[in-house]
């Protein structure tokens, strides 16, 4: 009997737990789709002739054209603009992973005086508007004659994705035992022996993760693009915003979608292809930090 009464207890609070787990599922599943939407509208309306686009209710059938596709991918300066944007973004996102994660395992390990207070304002300097950074580094590199340059742009991105960088991986530096430097110390290897043979192998998955997060950002920053570049160093985002500003005959959506599209694709198949690090870099994050 007793058996029987406890079974019969339990079997209204798993029944709870399920109606739980159930109602979790659709949420994330809803709010997923409420995110997606208007990449999915986008993708489907690159597809669509100007006319389609402006029928009134909007429709999902139509007779879908490459055309726009096809006039812009045959543009060698989207085609040039595609290949800057990767230059950048990974030169930027590997210089950024390398100071920044030099800079945090200083923080987290070194024994200075205000330290963590150094830290905290390298981190609210990313609070600075980014126009009032983008017009002195103009000024700056058209003087050395480095304007229109990707190493100016690469530079540029440095600002604001160090400071990002440098605490992510300080964080998670904090969580290590410092008894893995000091005893491969012990055994012979100076700091930065330590660093690089003991703590980069074992904080990979967390260096990965916040180095494809640095690309990202990098990959849509507009802004610094926009002022430090002129045509031979000028990124994707700058492209876009052309075609948003030359509004003479009315936006042309079909080449904004079209040209988003084209520069959303890269962004979700990087993501696919390295979401196994990514993933594994966020749970450590969790765990550790």
């Amino acid at each position: 009997m007793t058996a029987a009464r406890t079974a019969a207890q339990r079997r209204p609070v798993a029944l709870r737990k399920i109606r739980g787990n159930h109602v979790r599922i659709v949420a994330g599943v809803s709010i997923s789709l409420l995110f997606l939407f208007p990449i999915f509208w986008m993708v489907l309306t690159s597809f669509k002739q100007q006319v389609d686009i402006f029928t009134t209710p909007p429709t999902l059938f139509f007779t879908p054209t490459l055309a726009t596709y096809v006039e812009y991918l045959q543009r060698a300066d989207i085609v040039r603009r595609l290949l800057n944007t990767v230059i950048v973004a990974v030169g930027a996102g590997v210089l950024s992973i390398i100071v920044g994660a030099m800079s945090g395992y200083a923080l987290a390990r070194i024994k200075l005086r205000g330290a963590h207070t150094f830290g905290v304002l390298i981190l609210l300097s990313r609070g600075v508007p980014p126009i009032a950074l983008a017009v002195p580094m103009f000024l700056v590199a058209r003087k050395m004659g480095l304007a229109d340059k990707h190493i100016t742009l690469i530079l540029a991105y440095c600002t604001f994705l160090i400071p990002y960088v440098m605490w992510l991986m300080r964080s998670f530096f904090v969580s290590l035992p410092r008894e893995l430097e000091e005893s491969a110390m012990i055994d012979g290897c100076t700091r930065y022996g330590a660093f690089f043979k003991i703590i980069v192998p074992i904080s990979m998955p967390g260096l990965l993760s916040t180095l494809i997060f640095s690309m990202i950002l990098a990959w849509e920053e507009l802004l610094f693009a926009l002022v430090l570049t002129n045509r031979y160093a000028s990124t994707i985002p700058v492209a876009i915003a052309g075609i948003a500003g030359d509004t003479v005959n009315g936006a042309n959506w079909a080449a904004l979608t079209a040209v988003g599209t084209i520069t959303v694709v890269p962004v979700v198949i990087f993501a696919l292809l390295v979401q196994k690090w990514l993933i594994q870099g966020l749970a450590d994050g969790a765990t550790k930090g």
